[in-house]
């Protein structure tokens, strides 16, 4: 018997064991059920009545759409019974050890949001608008978007970003002060970029040099970064806030004919400068990480240094460099807080934004696009108490407040699914 002949003996018993074993977690399918009770306890406990007013168009469009005005009650359960089917749906596929399909959660997230909506607008002489909901969506994601593609970044490198928050905050500041002193939106959305890299250079200094455990240090940058800002902004910024914290904001720029198209036009081709960017931002990255030398590199390093440094890769300066980049990119998301979304810094305006972040860069199995989804999603729960209030729905605004949180917890914990981080992530490289 020749070499070649065992080897192939020896591999396919492995390869068929490989075909038939297949792990499939129960994570989906349970947290699809719990959300399906709750959802059904919620309409027994509180029920609603009346009419719900959806509202599609707004003034300006090509073509006026009606307002679909439906009952909330029958709307509502109808939207549980496909949930309900959904969940049963997934149960069976996984007794039978096949993977959920992402079009099945795709339709029970849509089936519980219109419920939802459908039972808080109740009876509301005001209309729901579709549009309200789904630009303020894009609006709130910036910070989760760009910290998530910072995120990405550094962990793709083997450096795990947990200072996403102690950039975010640090950018928001940096970008008022400048903002308002140079009377330029654009002026202090640079200096965002590098107060981000800046406090990258000093989780790569202790992460990457000194090898201190990058959790840690990442903490500990978070709350050295609230300690900094909510210090200087009691003593410096409220001391003169007409001329260091009454920042310049970026306006809307509507693309003409495309920002009159009815519920698109306005969410995607109506913004300020500052979204359009991250449009560019999500495939940039991407490209950068799958279809250049650069992205190569930083993959390899991120998977296995080792083997990277002894194909010539310099593993520390690629590791740099990865942070630098994703310091930056996270500073563009700080800077929508003080140039786009309020025209002052606030003490801790962030509000843990850092952290959802980083919840999206798991819940994308560390891909830009789909983290950048998993943004979307994280800012489409945070907008959620801005336009039901203004429906004045009888939702307990607390209630609301801790809707985006409860939505990561399920995201992570539940949909995630089987995923692996770079093997490397985490780890520091000691050469020799």
């Amino acid at each position: 018997m020749t070499a070649d002949q065992m080897t192939t003996q020896l591999d396919a018993p492995l390869s068929e064991t490989t075909r038939t074993v297949t792990l499939v977690s129960w994570k989906s399918a349970g947290v699809l059920l719990a959300v399906t009770l709750l959802y059904a306890l919620l309409l027994v406990a509180v029920p609603h009545s009346g009419d719900t007013r959806f509202l599609l168009s707004q003034r300006g469009d090509f073509f006026q759409i009606p307002v679909i005005v439906l009952p909330a009650a029958p709307l509502a359960w109808a939207c549980g019974a496909v949930m309900l089917a959904a969940t049963a749906f997934v149960v069976l596929r996984t007794a039978r050890g096949s993977r959920t399909p992402l079009w099945v959660v795709a339709v029970f997230a849509f089936a519980g949001l219109t419920g939802f909506l459908a039972w808080a607008g109740a009876g509301s002489p005001r209309d729901l608008s579709v549009v309200g909901l789904l630009g303020g969506a894009v609006l709130w994601s910036v910070p989760f978007v760009y910290g998530a593609l910072g995120g990405v970044i550094g962990e793709r490198a083997g450096v795990v970003n947990i200072a996403i928050e102690a950039q975010l905050l640090g950018a928001a500041f940096t970008a008022g002060i400048v903002s308002s002193v140079t009377n330029s939106a654009l002026i202090g959305l640079a200096a965002a970029v590098l107060a981000g890299a800046l406090v990258s250079l000093v989780l790569g200094l202790f992460a990457i040099t000194y090898h201190v455990n990058q959790v840690i240090v990442g903490v500990v940058l978070n709350v050295l970064v609230v300690g900094l800002t909510s210090f200087l902004y009691s003593q410096v910024l409220q001391a003169d806030a007409a001329t260091l914290n009454s920042t310049t904001r970026f306006s809307s720029i509507p693309i003409p004919v495309l920002s009159d198209i009815p519920v698109l036009g306005p969410v995607l081709f109506d913004q300020p400068l500052l979204i359009y960017l991250m449009f560019l931002a999500v495939p940039a990255v991407w490209y950068a990480l799958n279809r250049t030398r650069w992205g190569l590199r930083l993959r390899a390093v991120g998977e296995h240094p080792k083997a990277a440094d002894t194909v010539g890769i310099d593993v520390v300066r690629t590791r740099y460099n990865a942070v630098l980049v994703a310091g930056a990119v996270a500073g563009l998301g700080g800077a929508f807080y003080t140039t786009v979304y309020l025209s002052q810094f606030g003490e801790n305006m962030t509000g843990g934004a850092g952290y959802i972040a980083l919840a999206a860069v798991i819940f994308g199995k560390w891909d830009p696009v789909r983290a950048a989804f998993a943004g979307l999603l994280f800012g489409f729960a945070s907008n959620l108490q801005n336009v039901l209030s203004v429906v004045g729905s009888p939702v307990p605004s607390q209630f609301m407040l801790m809707v985006p949180y409860v939505v990561t917890l399920l995201a992570v914990a539940g949909l995630v699914g089987r995923s692996r981080p770079p093997a490397a992530s985490g780890e520091p490289y000691i050469k020799g």
